[in-house]
């Protein structure tokens, strides 16, 4: 004979009633001469609504089919499963096989004619009852988000630790990471150039690991948490029994709490990078780009040449004029876009042209500096945060001796430069500045 033993939650008294219910079971087996023990299979802090995530349980079913088990005891359906149908499954499945299981509280031997019947009532019954703890859980939960109450796992959440009441507080070491991220994607950056460069520079993340992949960096530059506020109810559990959960998209209130903890990035940069993320969209549907590149160490103009005469972006292409060398043009993507058919008929450009281009133009805007440092101060000091950031961008670059390319820089201030088949150029920068050459 085996016992099954479960408690629901890691609760200190909950955690007294499994350890007597072991204790019990095996001085209970131990001292009949009728039963030999064949073990004490017990979970603790796991909920029976489902058997998935019970290791021990799931054991003790593998020894019954092992055949080192005849029968199983336990105390109540309640502890066997509160899901009918899953109760029922286990019931069948051990009595094909010829154990019994005694539920001591409900006094039922499901090996008896009447055992099933009975069984089917009492485990619905403890199915609802896991309902009714469930919905009186999620309410609980839920008055605590109308009142601004919440706790968070900061195991797993880069940049904060918690203080011994449970209150967020920045872990400085990895608030300069997080920072970091938003300071790179201002700059120019996606996601995927995010990651990379974390992970060459062998910056480990919360877990002390350096694997960093874009879906995190998405995430990060996504969550309201780092500039100080709370959003509550992102998702929500749709199913009791498989403990399912959704994002919330309306489904059910959310609660949003501002300045609830301390910030590691200022709200304002936090609300550039939205417009930073809808000015992209927005390009990248006018230029028909598939996805927004940022690689400044292997391709820097990637996303930044766009075709004057058809709004298309340019493609870099490798030219081989003679064995063993190369050299790097750029061409309208919709030139040979049918195979064989010439499309745009815009000319291509060197990618050493481009460089020059970009070092040329900004000496072009700087015969005119004062006026420029006085448009950018009105825009330092205006109400939108991501112009604000590039007018202060710009006047570090005006402020610095520019004599030749820099792809660091050039990301930071230039929107694009367009290219027309008379030879005309526009460079663009991304405060709206535009100079013609």
């Amino acid at each position: 004979m085996a016992a099954y033993c479960r408690v629901s939650t890691d609760q200190e008294e909950q955690l007294s009633s499994y350890e007597n219910q072991v204790s019990y079971y095996t001085n209970f087996i131990s001292n009949n001469p009728q039963y030999e023990l064949a073990g004490i299979y017990a979970d603790e802090g796991i909920s029976g609504t489902n058997t998935k995530k019970r290791k021990n349980f799931n054991r003790m079913i593998d020894d019954c089919e092992a055949g080192k088990i005849d029968r199983i005891i336990v105390k109540s359906i309640s502890r066997f499963a509160r899901n009918t149908l899953d109760c029922l499954n286990y019931v069948r499945r051990l009595k094909e096989l010829g154990i019994g299981v005694t539920f001591e509280k409900e006094a039922i031997d499901t090996l008896d004619a009447k055992g099933e019947v009975l069984l089917t009532i009492l485990s619905s019954l403890a199915q609802d009852e896991s309902r009714s703890i469930s919905e009186n859980s999620t309410w609980g939960i839920r008055k605590r988000f109308e009142q601004g109450k919440f706790s968070v796992n900061t195991r797993k959440f880069m940049g904060y630790d918690s203080d011994e009441n449970g209150n967020l507080i920045v872990n400085e070491e990895q608030a300069k990471t997080v920072r970091l991220i938003y300071e790179k994607y201002l700059c120019g950056r996606n996601y995927f150039v995010i990651a990379r460069e974390l992970n060459e520079a062998g910056i480990p993340g919360w877990n002390g690991k350096v694997n960093w992949i874009a879906s995190t960096i998405e995430t990060m530059l996504h969550n309201e948490k780092y500039k100080g506020d709370a959003l509550l109810q992102k998702t929500y559990t749709v199913d009791f029994l498989t403990k399912k959960r959704e994002k919330n998209q309306g489904q059910i209130a959310q609660y949003y709490v501002e300045n609830n903890h301390p910030a590691i990035v200022k709200p304002e940069i936090w609300e550039a990078v939205r417009l930073e993320e809808q000015r992209r969209r927005e390009y990248m549907e006018l230029h028909h780009i598939k996805a927004y590149s940022s690689d400044l160490a292997n391709n820097p103009f990637a996303s930044k040449v766009i075709c004057g005469e058809c709004g298309e972006a340019f493609g870099r292409k490798k030219w081989r004029p003679r064995p063993g060398e190369y050299r790097s043009v750029w061409q309208c993507n919709a030139r040979y876009r049918v195979k064989g058919v010439m499309g745009c008929a815009n000319r291509h450009i060197d990618e050493s042209t481009l460089e020059e281009i970009f070092v040329k133009a900004w000496s072009s805007l700087m015969e005119n500096k004062d006026a420029c440092m006085q448009k950018w101060e009105r825009m330092r000091k205006g109400k939108n945060p991501l112009l604000a950031y590039r007018a202060e961008q710009l006047i570090k670059y005006a402020n610095t001796d520019v004599q030749k390319f820099d792809a660091e820089q050039m990301h930071r201030i230039l929107e694009c430069i367009m290219i027309f088949e008379t030879g005309k150029i526009s460079v663009r920068y991304l405060d709206g500045t535009i100079v013609e050459m």
